[in-house]
């Protein structure tokens, strides 16, 4: 049985009883993994759009053309806006295109481009603060739009913590107000899903009784997406990642 009827039922159940937690946003938010932009991808054809490595430019597959997109990297509080350049398709298990000088901007680990998207909706008002850039890095995007709102904590310097700890992904799966529908959901993908370590499903209890079903934990993004992709074939639409749950 896909998802689909499985959130049906879900529904059902939460007019009942009142103890389902529903994802309802009135603007799109994520987490996840970025795609850095690589031209050899698009001379593959992997990618049917191009982007500029030489500019500051992102391009969501959902989101409507020159949308307002906040990317934050949630391990250094850095972020940016900028308008989505395009719309352009990309594998579901990443939440967005990003060239590589917002990926440097950012600080993101190459091999870790985890980020959480917000789409900001332009009938809100909100600060513009002076972007912060190296005078290197000026050379580079001289010719970059202006785009940017705000990027913090660019021009300080980190330290490289060679004995930290390795990060632990985790999808998320779904979260609810009941212990037990979280049960419901967890043992129904036992049953169901065919070829998948049980032993992955973890429950994980929050502030005001929300449950969380994740699945993890992985210790690298190719270990993860299989499982990713099972989840998706099996109905759910919308999965977000987290780190070290």
């Amino acid at each position: 049985m896909k998802f689909k009827l499985i959130i049906i039922f879900f529904l059902i159940l939460s007019c009942a009883q009142n103890n389902y937690s529903s994802k309802t946003k009135t603007s799109y938010n994520s987490k996840g993994f970025a795609y850095i932009y690589n031209e050899i991808d698009f001379n593959e054809k992997n990618i049917k759009k191009k982007l500029d490595n030489n500019f500051l430019q992102v391009a969501h597959q959902k989101l409507r053309i020159n949308s307002l997109i906040k990317i934050t990297n949630p391990k250094t509080n850095d972020f940016i806006i900028l308008k989505n350049s395009k719309k352009i398709k990309h594998p579901d298990f990443y939440k967005i295109i990003i060239t590589k000088p917002v990926a440097n901007l950012l600080n993101l680990k190459l091999e870790l481009p985890f980020v959480e998207i917000n789409e900001i909706k332009k009938n809100k008002s909100f600060i513009a603060k002076k972007t912060k850039i190296y005078q290197e890095e000026k050379k580079i995007y001289s010719n970059a739009p202006v785009e940017t709102v705000k990027i913090d904590n660019i021009s300080k310097i980190k330290k490289i913590n060679t004995n930290a700890k390795k990060d632990k992904i985790y999808i998320v799966i779904a979260e609810f107000y009941s212990k037990n529908s979280a049960l419901m959901l967890k043992n129904r993908i036992n049953k169901e899903l065919t070829n998948f370590d049980s032993k992955k499903l973890i429950l994980k209890s929050e502030k005001a009784n929300k449950i969380k079903l994740l699945s993890g934990p992985y210790n690298s993004i190719n270990l993860m997406k299989n499982d990713y992709s099972k989840f998706k074939s099996f109905g759910f639409e919308e999965l977000d990642i987290s780190l070290n749950e």
